[in-house]
């Protein structure tokens, strides 16, 4: 889905992204896409297995050049989180310990608040085949997870980065409910508007004989009407409605707008002879 617009503000902020021991450099790319749809920058790598930087992940990111860019490799998870003071773990699978367990709404909302107020605060995200191990996860403060079915609980890694980054983003909003922008403004349909809609398909359907037996068609207007105002028009559909039915009105299969038929023959008016020729 397009939508890059560089004419816009750039949101860039929010928790670290810490991908410990990714293998890809397309994941990489993806994940940092991920961030940059959803407002956050600050991407941290332990170890990447083919090294960085990394043209294949410079690739798959899909201009999300500032996460990629500023990304920081680290030699341990300990370094990666040094600086932090709160820090989420992702796990699909069950855990055995003290360490709470958060759904990722839940943690979204934890880290807003702690955003507010000035916290430095992070997600860690394991390997793609493995995950975290039990010695990493002990690093982090609490755990977070998805509701996945859990029959079928893998995430790849871009899946899982995006799913926190879209709920830091909501956590953000004043309503679950806001949308990046609005429809545009529409003018409502008038009444005389919808009126010559409903003359028009009424007088179309009377020259095809679609109102029989005669004595049903009061009944077969009124549920007619009930339709066509049920969907509370504006003037540009009412416009485009009765260019339809226009078009049906004039036109057959066989005889299609734009078509040259042999076989019709137009009625144009006969040429006059000029007296001057």
């Amino acid at each position: 889905m397009a939508g890059t617009n560089s004419e816009r503000t750039l949101i860039a902020e929010g928790p670290a992204i810490i991908l410990v021991h990714p293998q890809l450099g397309e994941n990489i790319g993806m994940v940092a896409r991920a961030m940059a749809n959803f407002g956050l920058a600050e991407l941290r790598l332990v170890n990447p297995r083919d090294g960085w930087p990394s043209e294949k992940a410079i690739s798959a990111a899909s201009k999300a050049d500032h996460v990629i860019e500023a990304a920081k490799v680290y030699p341990s998870l300990e370094a990666a989180v040094a600086d932090l003071e709160f820090v989420y773990a992702t796990t699909a699978r069950d855990r055995y310990g003290y360490k709470e367990v958060r759904s990722p709404v839940v943690a979204a909302d934890d880290l807003r608040v702690r955003f507010r107020a000035g916290q430095k605060t992070g997600i860690l995200f394991g390997r793609e085949r493995t995950g975290l191990t039990n010695e990493e996860i002990a690093l982090a403060d609490e755990l977070v997870t998805f509701p996945v079915n859990p029959a079928f609980a893998s995430l790849n890694l871009a899946q899982a980065v995006l799913l926190m980054s879209y709920e830091w983003m909501k956590s953000g909003l004043a309503s679950v409910k806001d949308t990046p922008f609005d429809a545009l403004p529409q003018r409502p349909a008038k009444k005389e508007e919808l009126q010559g809609l409903f003359d028009h398909v009424e007088e179309t359907l009377e020259a095809r004989g679609y109102f029989r037996p005669a004595e049903k068609k009061p009944k077969l207007v009124e549920n007619l009407r009930a339709i066509l105002t049920r969907p509370s028009f504006t003037g540009t559909e009412i416009q485009v409605m009765r260019g339809i039915i226009s078009c049906l009105d004039r036109f057959t299969r066989e005889s299609p707008r734009g078509a040259t038929n042999p076989n019709r023959t137009r009625n144009r008016r006969p040429k006059v002879p000029r007296d001057d020729a």
